[in-house]
């Protein structure tokens, strides 16, 4: 009985099932996560790769990288509109109020000066970045950034993002001869990359108060 339940853990569905199904879960979670910032859509992508990585077809790759950036894309594009209609609304919105409380104020004030400093270039850093997604669209919205500038700016932030989760996925595809496996190590270096620099932050000493930097540090700057 155990050796059969251990089959259905590890028994994948074939690869024309996992295509159906797949790329259109794929596509619905990313939006979801893009507009809703609940869902680990690094994660997600990362799983999908390590799946596509034991595909016979040579495109899955490609179809994987093509839907999670469009998604992605899309995603963005639409938390936008929803800020720009709620700031602009004169009965409010929620949308811009769930965007603050999921920006620390002193997040949304680098992002702020980041953006003042570079312009759209800071969205590509803000998508690789973990949480610093949200203070930057943020940031762009209370600039009163047009639309048509900011979607200049998000192209090439979807298609790094992406393709850095794929490249995740890869790793942990190629690191185990079933998918499944391949999929649980894509989880576990996706969790590790997106915690690694809240924990650095936390184990970093702080500077002494009122001592003097080092040349070339700017205050409040990061490396």
């Amino acid at each position: 009985m155990g050796a059969g339940v251990g089959e259905v853990v590890t028994r994948v569905p074939p690869e024309s099932t996992q295509q159906a199904v797949g790329y259109p879960s794929l596509f619905l979670l990313v939006v979801l996560g893009s507009l809703v910032p609940v869902v680990p859509t690094g994660a997600v992508v990362s799983s999908a790769a390590a799946v596509a990585f034991h595909h016979s077809s040579p495109f899955a790759l490609l179809y994987v990288f093509a839907v999670a950036s469009l998604a992605a894309f899309l995603g963005d594009l639409g938390l936008y509109w929803l800020g720009m209609r709620g700031l602009g609304s004169r009965k409010g919105s929620r949308w811009p109020a769930r965007l603050r409380a999921r920006a620390a104020p002193e997040r949304l004030a680098q992002a702020q000066r980041r953006l003042r400093e570079h312009g759209v270039l800071v969205l590509v850093l803000s998508r690789l970045v973990p949480a610093g997604r949200i203070p930057v669209m943020l940031a762009c919205l209370l600039s009163a950034m047009p639309p048509r500038r900011f979607v200049r700016g998000d192209i090439p932030a979807c298609l790094a993002w992406a393709g850095t989760y794929q490249l995740i996925g890869l790793l942990g595809g190629s690191l185990f001869p079933e998918p499944w496996q391949g999929v649980a190590a894509a989880l576990a270096l996706t969790v590790l990359v997106s915690a690694a620099p809240g924990v650095w932050r936390r184990l970093r000493p702080a500077p002494a108060g009122g001592g003097e930097r080092p040349a070339g540090e700017t205050p409040g700057g990061e490396s």
